[in-house]
């Protein structure tokens, strides 16, 4: 028999979640409040999510993580149990939704017991239609010594979820394509205008996406503006591909390029991920058509200060 050439590795299961997480409140409700990770969560339950608040109070308790939707900013409560389920936290769920009016209610616990189960599925079959429960349970994975990557299973979820989710979610896709095309459609025409952003960029075709990319002078790099809809912010970041190296050389520098830019930017190595984002944000009212004229203004401005800086080191990266 011929002997394989490849060696692959075991994927093994990391039982204690107390060895990563030894406390709920200090170590693993932070750890999920982050975006990328938040956005784990969403991915398995098919929710696009953003935390609002940690340890929120709802009476003489505290909910661990009230989030809301994208889009539709319906709110969300993230119940956190590192253990069996149990009737106690049970009982919290249904209080934490009554008192923050919460749409959805997302438990995470390590295992779910049947009767549990059974609870939740009965909740979803039993409530109104616009109130929905999801059992999650926490597994971490690990190949050798390598670092723990985390999976959420969805053990309950509302009936017909799946279904009218997918119904959902085009609907939004399709309305939102819209409007972020006549966004950057207008932002481009009052962009172009201005002599020096023309003389630095390219026109782009405007896309259907909350970002429009333009050039850095880069294959390793680009820079985008960005619409944040749900977080009622416009953003102008420098998106670096899969290049850890380029951003710590960045970061060497951000003293220097802080000052000749006169902006305050926020530095994401994203370890757990291949890209790095080098981003700024500012507040925008997207339902007052008369702060459209200072948003252009904003992101021209941010755009042409930020090529002008970053460039300048990219090229003797």
């Amino acid at each position: 028999m011929k002997k394989a050439t490849q060696t692959l590795g075991r994927l093994e299961e990391v039982k204690n979640l107390r060895s990563v997480f030894p406390s709920e409140a200090s170590d693993f409700t932070p750890w999920l409040a982050d975006e990328e990770n938040i956005e784990l969560l969403g991915e398995a339950v098919g929710i696009d999510m953003i935390a609002e608040e940690r340890e929120a109070t709802v009476g003489s308790f505290h909910a661990d993580i009230v989030a809301f939707e994208k889009d539709t900013e319906k709110r969300i409560i993230i119940e956190n149990q590192l253990e069996e389920t149990n009737h106690d936290h049970l009982g919290k769920l249904i209080t934490y939704a009554a008192g923050k009016q919460a749409e959805t209610v997302i438990w995470i616990v390590r295992s779910a017991r049947d009767e549990h189960r059974a609870a939740i599925e009965w909740l979803n079959s039993n409530t109104c239609d616009n109130i929905r429960f999801f059992l999650c349970e926490l597994k971490l994975f690990r190949i050798g010594n390598s670092e723990i990557a985390p999976k959420f299973e969805v053990i309950e979820r509302p009936n017909e979820w799946a279904r009218e989710k997918k119904e959902e979610d085009e609907g939004k896709k399709t309305a939102n394509a819209q409007l972020y095309y006549e966004y950057w459609e207008e932002f481009q025409n009052a962009a172009f205008k201005n002599e020096l952003f023309s003389k630095t960029f390219r026109r782009r075709k405007a896309g259907k996406h909350h970002w429009l990319t333009f050039s850095v002078g880069s294959s390793e790099c680009s820079l985008n503006t960005l619409m944040l809809k749900s977080k009622g912010k416009i953003g102008v970041e420098l998106y670096i591909k899969d290049n850890k190296e380029l951003f710590k050389y960045l970061l060497e520098s951000k003293e220097i390029i802080e000052k000749e830019t006169g902006l305050t930017y926020s530095w994401k190595e994203l370890p757990e991920k291949k890209a790095c984002r080098i981003v700024i944000e500012k507040n925008a009212a997207f339902g007052d058509p008369s702060d459209k004229k200072t948003q252009f203004e904003w992101l021209i401005s941010t755009m042409i200060k930020t090529q002008k800086s970053f460039s300048n080191f990219i090229i003797k990266w």
